[in-house]
């Protein structure tokens, strides 16, 4: 399947290129024809470099390696930004930092000074123990950090790759990758030099429409080799020698892992054991002096009642259930007994 067709590519305007007047001698077997004193760039050429690049970007990416995003014209920094956000790779959409990364060690002192200013709450003046100056301060360092270092404030080391809108404009970045020997992917217009990259693609740098559509088949490339990197350690287990994958917890051991709970002592699972005997005996206790209550009642009106009356309620009685004549059984000796006494 296609990574992009050529209908995509006509209708984002990427066939579009430079004026006449403004290009680059080099880009020449990337051109197709002149039209109206404007270039108009080969497609078919650019088809087959997008599925190179594409294929580059997706092994990089399943090895364990990560993609910078760059592009600080307007009409690149919105499709940077939401693109590299997508598939979590750095970005950088604002203004390019020289040494950004032939010294990133600075660069990386900085990013820690980012994450120490994001901790502070700089509304809260009286705890902070700062003046309000202080933290007008701070909150505008803070401000200026994220603006030029936001995007990469997760990369931790040098990227693998770079993905570049314009080289003319971002010279910078691609100067700094070809010193650290990094591949550079990159959008060509006719106005640039295609030495300087090493996974070129030639089309329009300037159109809103085009810049997001390349910059979205190369993310789709990152997420490709996401789900093939996430399918190979999934499936290191499963080979000869390997540990085999861990079965799925019970709810009850995800409920113990999450609260942190460890495993109780022989004394807490004595304790507990007692406590489980007092709460069933609290639990049969009521039901035994239900069980004795028509007893005792029973007991007591024999002793109260006549002859006459116990005669009377003997058919309550046989029509009772058996538990209910059981108890009024065993008081019909005591009534006997007991009736000589009042006499």
């Amino acid at each position: 399947m296609a990574v992009v067709t050529m209908r995509q590519l006509l209708e984002s305007g990427v066939h579009f290129g430079h004026q006449t007047r403004r290009w680059n001698p080099k880009m020449k077997r990337f051109i197709m024809t002149e039209r109206n004193g404007i270039y108009i760039i080969d497609l078919q050429q650019s088809l087959t470099y997008i599925n190179d690049a594409y294929d580059f970007v997706k092994q990089t990416v399943a090895h364990g390696g990560t993609v910078l995003f760059v592009g600080t014209k307007k009409q690149a920094q919105e499709a940077i930004a939401e693109q590299a956000t997508r598939v979590g790779m750095p970005y950088v959409n604002h203004r390019w930092l020289g040494g950004m990364l032939t010294n990133f060690n600075t660069v990386h002192k900085r990013l820690a000074r980012l994450a120490e200013l994001e901790e502070i709450d700089y509304d809260d003046v009286a705890g902070s123990g700062r003046t309000k100056k202080e933290l007008l301060s701070m909150r505008r360092e803070k401000e200026k950090l994220e603006r030029t270092l936001g995007g990469i404030r997760d990369m931790s080391r040098v990227p693998s790759a770079v993905w570049i809108v314009d080289t003319k404009k971002e010279h910078l970045a691609v100067t700094e990758a070809r010193k650290l020997r990094l591949p550079v992917i990159a959008v060509l217009d006719t106005n640039c030099d295609p030495d300087e990259v090493d996974y070129k693609i030639p089309g329009n740098d300037d159109a809103i429409r085009s810049v997001t559509l390349l910059t979205r088949v190369v993310a789709d490339a990152v997420a490709e080799g996401l789900m093939a990197r996430s399918q190979a350690r999934g499936g290191e287990s499963a080979v000869d020698g390997g540990s085999p994958a861990p079965e799925p917890m019970a709810e009850w051991e995800r409920e113990l892992l999450a609260g942190d709970q460890t495993a109780p002592t022989d004394a807490e699972a004595t304790e507990a054991t007692e406590a489980t005997e007092a709460t069933e005996a609290t639990e049969t206790a009521p039901a035994a002096a239900a069980d004795a209550a028509p007893a005792s009642e029973a007991t007591d009106a024999a002793e109260t009642a006549g002859p006459d009356e116990v005669t009377d309620q003997a058919p309550v009685q046989d029509a009772a259930p058996e538990q209910d004549a059981a108890p009024a059984a065993e008081a019909a000796p005591a009534q006997d007994t007991e009736q000589p006494a009042q006499a």
